[in-house]
């Protein structure tokens, strides 16, 4: 079992507490794993991006060749494209229908683009974190919208959850909870709908 994933959105979106819930979640199923992550000017809402490689077997490096990686976790639509090189031929592209980084592109263009992968879902992570009751959640609806994707059970992603926000209140986690389980949804139909 091999499970190579990079998560790409912007500074300030959580991309590294996703990547803490991957790895933890792993050690927790007694998985070998290997996280890289480059910040950017992330305090700025510059790129940010982190690479997690989740194994049974022994990983050498914590780099991801291009056109290897099993899933693109996109925080920001135009985040998303710049790393869609690395994915591999039927991985899965899971992105957050929010722009931040447009610059000079449409957004018509974007969406265009990202139909062009066979297997990408759309997720309205912003709208169902504010129906949650807080916009920081968007991250972790994400987290739940790839967990069906994952090797990893969710009872093990949702311990690390709980890990993650152990320091806030139990309100915090528990919203974070219901993020990942309104994302899951998503992800559970994209998985149906694949079949």
């Amino acid at each position: 079992m091999k499970q190579d994933i990079i998560i790409a959105g912007v500074g300030g979106q959580g991309i590294l507490s996703i990547a803490f819930v991957l790895v933890n979640s792993a050690m927790l199923k007694g998985l070998n794993s290997k996280q890289s992550e480059v910040h950017g000017m992330s305090q700025r809402g510059g790129p940010v991006f982190a690479y997690v490689r989740i194994s049974d077997e022994t990983i050498y490096s914590d780099l991801i060749p291009t056109g290897e990686a099993d899933m693109i976790i996109g925080l920001e639509a135009m985040e998303s494209l710049r790393y869609a090189q690395f994915l591999k031929k039927g991985g899965n592209l899971i992105v957050d229908h929010h722009y931040i980084l447009v610059n000079g592109y449409d957004k018509t263009t974007i969406d265009a683009a990202i139909e062009q992968y066979p297997r990408h879902i759309w997720v309205n992570a912003r709208q169902i974190a504010h129906e949650v009751g807080n916009p920081l959640t968007a991250n972790m609806v994400m987290m739940g919208a790839s967990s069906p994707l994952l090797s990893i059970e969710e009872t093990l992603l949702k311990d690390s959850i709980r890990t993650l926000f152990a320091r806030k209140s139990e309100d915090i986690i528990t919203m974070n909870l219901a993020a990942f389980d309104r994302g899951a949804e998503l992800g559970k139909r994209f998985m149906d709908k694949a079949k």
